[in-house]
């Protein structure tokens, strides 16, 4: 390259020399200098849209980190879908919602309109991260490849999901609401399915978990702010977070536990302590009565899971917390205070008392009437189901209510895949889940590294507490909740992978000391 070239473009390289890039690196040039000349294009297109000119730097910045390292590709991914909104919050317009990375390309208002781009960037940044990691294979030979556990059930479940599919739009259903219902399912398969061949180190789990870490509690702070704005008070919002917030915070405390019975020697495990008090607050301010409920069946399956010695721990350490809680049920069971307010939404799921639920009423009977008709929906159909793209039958008209896809995704998610799927696809799903239960429950016994134990215990009750929620909220077709929970049970192989691999080199180590030959 010319000294000429070079000095026209001075300013340039003052910042290329900045970053601690040598001077004559022409690939580092000449890539500032497309990106200098794409934002510049961007601003002339968009008529001077700050937004797009920012949005093209991101990407830019995403597509380069991938191609560089593309678990750094992944975890970014991870972050964003944790960050970001997927739905709106009433009464809030954050940043986090503004960015539409859930939304369809062609949807996004500060991007120019292309009726073609049906897909969403998350769909995009997915495809490149498989692109690159597909080119990453091919190019290393020797890469390591992880077995997918359960992998012949979950084939089996998916390839019944297409069926299913294929079927709806055959009996006159319609394709984008099929499309909908379906979306977040092969998310999750997606994410099952990778996360074991990009984690392939301690490093790597360390770092991904503090992604999760990190955004999980950014929305925790970002409820805190909200309800601290409010005076402290709901004023009448339902929730204060995304419906799955709380469900993401409830795991990192899970994840606590299992660090501390486990004796887990990780900052992790100091940072979470530290993040105790606002994730509680954080998940408090969501306000949500499905993540209460799964409070109890994953502790539950947390408990069973443990061996002896930490099952003894658990108990003397939930103890005094189990009695905190029944005093302040006690205290507060009756009382209108706000502090009150984690009881009364316990006591609006229990009671069928208008006056005791208030508010909650009509959101009860709404779902009870939703459950009628996903009951009768079903004897129509027992076997095959109806298939996805169909609207279940309401014999008991159901409300109206500010959801487009009312019709065909209601509240309880567990029944809504019966009556979608009927006995073949409901069975397909809990073989494929119970598969892997028994498969994630082995491996946590086999595990010797007290961090991988921990991490492989909440892989294991993170798919107990999704179908909890389930049962009671619309969270197996919510996007963040099924990429979360499959990046967690995606884990399981690649823990049992490193693990065996670092006791395997311990057992190297033993057999041949440093200084000695292995004759």
């Amino acid at each position: 390259m010319s000294e000429t070239f070079v000095k026209e473009i001075s300013p340039f390289v003052r910042c290329v020399e900045w970053l601690g890039i040598p001077r004559d690196s022409k690939a580092t040039i000449l890539v500032m200098l497309a990106g200098t000349l794409g934002v510049s294009a961007i601003l002339i297109l968009t008529y001077g849209n700050i937004f797009a000119a920012v949005a093209f730097v991101g990407l830019t910045i995403v597509a380069t980190l991938t191609l560089f390292r593309v678990e750094w590709g992944f975890y970014l991914f991870i972050g964003f879908v944790l960050l970001f909104d997927q739905f709106i919050i009433p009464e809030f317009d954050p940043i986090t919602l503004k960015v539409a990375y859930f939304h369809n390309i062609k949807e996004i208002p500060y991007l120019p309109s292309i009726s073609a781009a049906v897909l969403n960037p998350l769909e995009v940044q997915l495809l490149f991260i498989l692109a690159v990691w597909f080119g990453v294979l091919c190019y290393r030979k020797n890469r390591h490849l992880n077995r997918i556990p359960a992998w012949g059930t979950m084939v089996a479940f998916y390839v019944g999901i297409i069926a299913f599919v294929v079927y709806g739009l055959k009996t006159g259903g319609s394709f984008l609401p099929a499309l909908w219902e379906v979306r977040a399912l092969f998310y999750f398969g997606a994410m099952y399915a990778l996360v074991p061949q990009i984690v392939q180190t301690e490093k790597d789990v360390r770092a991904l978990l503090w992604v999760c870490i990190l955004a999980i509690s950014f929305k925790a702070f970002q409820a805190i702010e909200r309800f601290i704005h409010l005076g402290f008070t709901f004023r009448g919002i339902a929730t204060l977070t995304n419906h799955e917030d709380p469900v993401f915070m409830f795991t990192l405390v899970v994840l606590l536990f299992a660090l501390v019975l486990f004796n887990a020697k990780t900052s992790q495990r100091f940072a979470l302590l530290l993040l105790l008090f606002p994730l509680m607050m954080g998940f408090f301010a969501g306000q949500r009565r499905a993540a209460y409920a799964a409070i109890v069946p994953t502790l539950a399956a947390f408990f069973v899971l443990l061996p002896p010695r930490q099952t003894w721990a658990f108990i003397k350490g939930a103890f005094p917390f189990l009695i905190l809680i029944a005093l302040y049920a006690g205290i507060f069971w009756n009382s209108e205070s706000k502090l009150a307010s984690p009881v009364k939404l316990i006591k609006t799921a229990l009671t069928k008392d208008k006056e005791e639920e208030g508010d909650r009423y009509y959101s009860n009977l709404y779902r009870e009437q939703e459950k009628y008709d996903l009951a009768q929906t079903v004897k129509t159909a027992p076997v095959i189901g109806i298939g996805f793209g169909n609207k279940y039958l309401q014999p008991l008209k159901l409300v109206p209510i500010a959801f487009p896809l009312r019709d065909y995704i209601p509240h309880d998610e567990v029944l809504w895949l019966i009556v979608k799927t009927g006995a073949v696809g409901y069975f397909l799903f809990w073989f494929f889940l119970d598969c892997f239960a028994c498969h994630g429950a082995n491996v946590f016994m086999k595990l010797k590294n007290p961090y991988l134990k921990a991490v492989c215990a909440l892989a294991v009750v993170a798919a107990v507490n999704q179908i909890v929620v389930s049962y009671y909220d619309l969270q197996l077709t919510y996007y963040r909740n099924m990429i979360y929970l499959g990046t967690l049970m995606g884990l399981v192989p690649a823990l049992e992978y490193i693990d065996a691999r670092s006791s395997h080199i311990a057992d190297e180590q033993v057999e041949s000391p440093l200084g000695e030959s292995n004759g």
